[in-house]
C-alpha cells in the first residue's frame, strides 16, 4: 500500500473520530495527516514524512488549537426565540392584572401577566417584558 494513502486513511479516522469527540486536538492531527498523505504523494521519504507530520501537529496543537478552543468557549452573546423578547417594550393591549391581560410585542400579540401580581397595568400603557413563560409574558410598567 502507498504512505500517501495510509496518511489519508489516517487523516480521515482522525477527523471522523474529532466529529465524536469536539476537542479540536484530533482535527489537529487530522490536518497534519493531511498535509502528510500530500508530501508522501509527491514523493518525499517516509522519515522527512514523520518530520513533517510532527512539526505540523505541533504547530496547530500550540497555536491554532487554543484559538480555536478560545472561539468555541466563547458565551453565546446573541439571544433567539423567546429569549430574545426579555427586555423589550411592548404596548398594553387590554388591561394587564397579575391574572390577565394582552401586550403587544414587536407587532404579535401575547397574553400577559403583571410581573407584580398587586399592579394593574391600563390599555395603552408602555411595559417592559420582564420574563416568557411559554406564551404568556410577565411585564412591569415603565417608570
Amino acid at each position: 500500500m502507498d504512505p500517501w494513502l495510509i496518511w489519508l486513511i489516517v487523516s480521515a479516522v482522525l477527523i471522523v473520530a474529532e466529529i465524536f469527540t469536539l476537542t479540536a486536538a484530533l482535527g489537529m492531527l487530522g490536518a497534519a495527516a493531511l498535509i502528510t498523505a500530500g508530501s508522501a504523494a509527491a514523493g518525499l521519504s517516509p522519515p522527512f514524512q514523520f518530520l513533517l507530520f510532527t512539526l505540523v501537529a505541533t504547530v496547530t496543537l500550540l497555536f491554532v488549537r487554543p484559538v480555536a478552543v478560545r472561539h468555541l468557549l466563547q458565551p453565546q452573546t446573541e439571544r433567539f426565540g423567546v429569549e430574545a423578547l426579555v427586555g423589550k417594550a411592548a404596548y398594553v393591549v387590554s388591561e394587564v392584572t397579575g391574572m390577565e391581560g394582552r401586550v403587544r410585542i414587536g407587532g404579535e400579540e401575547w397574553s400577559a401577566r403583571s410581573y407584580d401580581e398587586t399592579l394593574v397595568i391600563p390599555r395603552g400603557a408602555t411595559v417592559d417584558v420582564m420574563e416568557i413563560s411559554g406564551t404568556t409574558a410577565f411585564v412591569y410598567p415603565r417608570e
